[in-house]
């Protein structure tokens, strides 16, 4: 039986993830932040020690993504610190890493979809601090090391895009949604089940890309949740994001290439609107 650690236990995808291992009958452990501080490098060299998983997974991180703008350095003590004082951990004990990562670390000017293997070039501090930390699990980890690339998460647990909408709905009678940056809506359920095959399967180290597949604006996953809601999506009005000022930017297009998944043996994750229709996403809001 392989032995499953999972950081970050109370957040979207760790919460998934560990309902997915345990229906499974993997042996998994999964700490909150107060149980495990990657910012604390010695603890989690001896937590890790003491518990000897053979997978670890990595889904503790800093993800305000727009606090991120001002306080950068204490993002980066988090997804870049603290991610290489867990690798340098697994490193010692010889465990496999998974570390999920973001669109982010592109800059959004592609025509098409990004390749595993293309430069990196993220836009705001958040994008920044999640690459620092892809490349310590690389750098450390060369053989037993996993950067699985995700985007537009949503799930049941946390706040996210798709909650949003659908408690606004209930609340505003027209909404503004941006038309004019693309990317892959990713249920969090779904990228849970690959990354366990993921571990499971051990294919050869590196960089993965894992979305749902298909594309579209956050005006049309708006669109899609209020049709799934049973309200009139033409209650949504499209407008440029340039109306709506946040302090991080984001890119234009996060549309991600899986490439990889056929040399894993990997089957590719379904279309986003037929993962959004299946989740349990909207069954409480």
């Amino acid at each position: 039986m392989t032995r499953w650690l999972v950081t970050g236990a109370s957040g979207m995808l760790a919460t998934e993830l560990s309902g997915r291992l345990k229906a499974a009958g993997e042996a998994v452990l999964a700490l909150r932040r107060d149980e495990l501080d990657l910012r604390d490098a010695s603890a989690v060299q001896h937590l890790v020690s003491a518990c000897r998983p053979d997978v670890v997974v990595n889904c503790a991180a800093w993800t305000a993504v727009d606090d991120a703008e001002t306080r950068e350095a204490e993002a980066l003590t988090v997804n870049g610190h603290g991610t290489r004082a867990l690798a340098e951990a697994c490193e010692r004990l010889g465990a496999r890493m998974i570390q999920p990562s973001t669109d982010y670390v592109f800059d959004g000017t592609a025509l098409d979809p990004y390749h595993e293997d293309a430069r990196p070039c993220p836009v705001n501090a958040y994008g920044r601090t999640k690459l620092a930390g892809e490349r310590a699990v690389l750098e450390v980890l060369p053989e037993t090391g996993y950067v699985v690339r995700t985007a537009w998460l949503y799930g049941a647990a946390g706040k996210n895009f798709v909650r949003t909408i659908a408690g606004l709905e209930r609340t505003r009678p027209v909404l503004d949604v941006v038309d004019d940056q693309l990317g892959q809506p990713t249920w969090a359920g779904d990228l849970a089940g690959w990354i366990v095959e993921l571990g499971r399967a051990a294919p050869p180290p590196g960089i993965y890309h894992a979305t749902n597949s298909g594309q579209t604006s956050w005006y049309g996953l708006a669109r899609e949740v209020f049709e799934l809601v049973g309200a009139d999506p033409d209650r949504i009005n499209p407008v440029s994001a340039k109306e709506f000022a946040r302090p991080a930017p984001r890119p234009a297009y996060s549309v991600l290439g899986h490439d990889r998944w056929s040399g894993a043996g990997l089957p590719p994750m379904r279309d986003w609107r037929e993962a959004l229709r299946e989740s349990d996403v909207l069954v409480n809001d």
